[in-house]
């Protein structure tokens, strides 16, 4: 285990003023396959992801893709990074094309075993303020894991699903879903650095864009439904480009469980507080 001491980034803050803009908001709709919000109208849930961008010179990103660490995040050195999962509360929605603030703060940093080396476990609040209220809150965990190989093959079953949809994870989604996301993370488009540098055999799909189509999945199938909060984590990788699915079932008045599943098993999964 490290014994490098992480407290100083405990309690970092910072501060990002953005507007919603509908021309960005279109991009991500024909993205992700869905109608082009209009301005005025409310942002569909999750989509606030592609907006409050990290925006550093290239000379200031690492050799991941990443903004280089030991800024806003801990250096966690000779690691590599993945979204491990997080928890939304929905109080409203965001309205296209007006100004929003996002304050972010490391909460907690965790240092754990696991069953492939050590874990280190960075947790990120975020608070989206439009209009002077508080209208989204989350938290986002971060796991920087010790180079080794990852787990591919799922081992829980898949339940059964009231509804399913199918993903084609393209080339083509994954590039534009980090072009949206300003995200350069390599594993996502960078074929020789992630199968020789970090042993994905593929290309990796982004968990945001896994959560984000769980939660799409959820409202086409309950269009009248208001999303309150969702608490979604990854249980393996998914690899470009092998097909999965996108699926739930609503479990009690309000209540539902989301996954997403590949060859029969989960890969990810969520639960949703919604209002019908």
């Amino acid at each position: 285990m490290s014994t490098t001491d992480l407290s100083a980034w405990l309690g970092k803050s910072q501060t990002v003023i953005d507007r919603l803009d509908p021309g960005h908001a279109a991009r991500i709709a024909v993205t992700l396959g869905r109608p082009i919000p209009e301005l005025g109208a409310v942002l569909p849930s999750l989509w606030h992801w592609a907006f409050f961008l990290e925006t550093v010179p290239i000379a200031q990103t690492g050799t991941d893709g990443h903004p280089a660490r030991g800024s806003f995040l801990p250096p966690a050195e000779n690691r590599n990074r993945m979204w491990a999962g997080g928890r939304v509360k929905f109080d409203g929605g965001l309205v296209v094309g007006t100004d929003a603030q996002k304050t972010s703060t490391v909460t907690a940093i965790k240092e754990k075993a696991g069953r492939t080396g050590s874990l280190l476990f960075v947790t990120v609040k975020h608070e989206i303020v439009q209009n002077g209220k508080l209208v989204v809150s989350e938290e986002q965990d971060i796991v920087y894991r010790e180079p080794s190989a990852p787990k591919l093959q799922g081992t829980e079953p898949a339940p059964e699903s009231q509804w399913k949809q199918a993903v084609d994870p393209s080339a083509v989604l994954l590039f534009r879903y980090s072009a949206v996301t300003f995200n350069s993370h390599r594993i996502h488009y960078d074929y020789p650095y992630v199968t020789e540098k970090e042993g994905y055999p593929g290309l990796v799909i982004h968990g945001p864009l896994i959560a984000t189509l769980m939660c799409q999945a959820f409202a086409q199938a309950h269009p009248r439904a208001t999303l309150k909060y969702l608490s979604y984590r990854g249980l393996r990788p998914l690899i470009a480009p092998t097909a999965f699915d996108v699926a739930g079932t609503v479990t009690a008045p309000g209540e539902a469980k989301l996954w997403a599943e590949q060859d029969g098993t989960l890969a990810h999964q969520a639960e949703l507080r919604f209002l019908a």
